[in-house]
C-alpha cells in the first residue's frame, strides 16, 4: 500500500469536496479509536477548519482518556484544530425516563446503544450547522460495506467518508505513519455504545483481520461450504451479519408508483 500516497489523495479529495461545497471546514466526533483519529488527522491536514467533539454517555474512562490524548497532539500539531465536549449522559438518561425499557433486555440494550449514536450524530449535525462545517464519517471498509457494524442514522449519518474504501488494517498502517497516539494504536476496537470496555470482536465474534480474510474471499465468490474449522466458521458470520445488514448498505427501498396509478 503507498500509504503516503493514499493520505494526500484522502486530503486533497476532502479539501475540493469542502471548497465546492463551500463550507469551512468538518466536524468528527472523537471516540478515543483508531477511525476516528485517522478522520480527524486527515481532515485536519487540509487546513481547513476542524472541530473535534467529545460526546461521552456514560463513557469507559479509557476511551475518554485516548480521545483527549489524541485532541491534545492534534490541537499541538495543527492550527486550525479546535474542540468541544457535550457530556450526553443527561440527554440520554431523560430519554430512557419516557420511553418504554420493558421487554427483552437483550433488545432494550441494543435498541438504547443505537440511540446513543443517533444522539452523537444529532450533536454532530448541530455543530455542522452552526458553523457551516461537513460531518466526517470515521467508518472504514468492512465496516460500512461488510458487517454493516455501525448504526443507521447514527455514526452512519453522515456527510461524507474519507475512510470508506480502506480495510481496517489499512486505517491502522495510514494511523502509524501519521503519528496516531500509540495508546490508540493498540487499545482493542471498540464502538463504545454500551457503557463498558467490551470490544467490537466482543460483539461480532470475529476480529477484524479475520473479517477482512472472509470479506476478501466473499467478494472472489468463494461459499461457506468450502471452508473448515475456524474459517468455516468466521465466514460464516461475515455472511450472517452482511446479509443481516444490507439494509443499512443499500439505498433505502421506494415505492415506485405505475404511471398508470397517477
Amino acid at each position: 500500500m503507498q500509504t503516503e500516497k493514499i493520505i494526500d489523495h484522502i486530503v486533497t479529495w476532502l479539501t475540493n469536496y469542502a471548497t465546492n461545497a463551500k463550507v469551512n471546514g468538518f466536524v468528527v466526533g472523537i471516540s478515543g479509536g483508531i477511525d476516528s483519529a485517522v478522520t480527524s488527522t486527515l481532515c485536519a491536514k487540509t487546513g481547513l477548519d476542524v472541530l473535534c467533539i467529545e460526546m461521552p454517555i456514560h463513557q469507559a474512562q479509557s476511551h475518554v482518556s485516548r480521545g483527549q490524548e489524541h485532541i491534545a497532539f492534534l490541537k499541538k500539531t495543527y492550527p486550525n484544530v479546535r474542540d468541544t465536549q457535550t457530556d450526553l449522559t443527561p440527554v440520554f438518561e431523560e430519554f430512557k425516563t419516557e420511553v418504554s425499557l420493558e421487554g427483552n433486555q437483550d433488545i432494550v440494550d441494543m435498541a438504547l446503544a443505537n440511540t446513543r449514536a443517533r444522539l452523537r450524530m444529532t450533536t454532530l449535525y448541530y455543530y455542522a450547522g452552526l458553523q457551516k462545517l461537513l460531518v466526517a464519517g470515521t467508518g472504514n471498509k468492512v465496516e460500512d460495506f461488510g458487517v454493516g457494524f455501525y448504526t443507521k442514522y447514527g455514526d452512519g449519518g453522515v456527510d461524507l467518508s474519507p475512510i470508506a474504501d480502506l480495510m481496517k488494517s489499512e486505517v491502522y498502517a495510514i494511523g502509524q505513519f501519521l503519528n496516531v497516539p500509540a495508546t490508540i494504536m493498540k487499545a482493542a476496537p471498540s464502538d463504545g455504545l454500551f457503557g463498558d470496555s467490551r470490544s467490537d470482536e466482543d460483539q461480532i465474534g470475529a476480529s477484524y483481520p479475520e473479517l477482512e480474510w472472509a470479506m476478501t474471499m466473499d467478494e472472489a465468490g468463494r461459499k461457506e461450504t468450502e471452508f473448515e474449522g475456524r474459517n468455516h466458521t468466521v465466514f460464516k458470520i461475515y455472511k450472517r451479519l452482511n446479509n443481516a445488514n444490507k439494509h443499512k448498505m443499500n439505498a433505502i427501498p421506494i415505492c415506485e408508483i405505475p404511471n398508470n396509478l397517477k
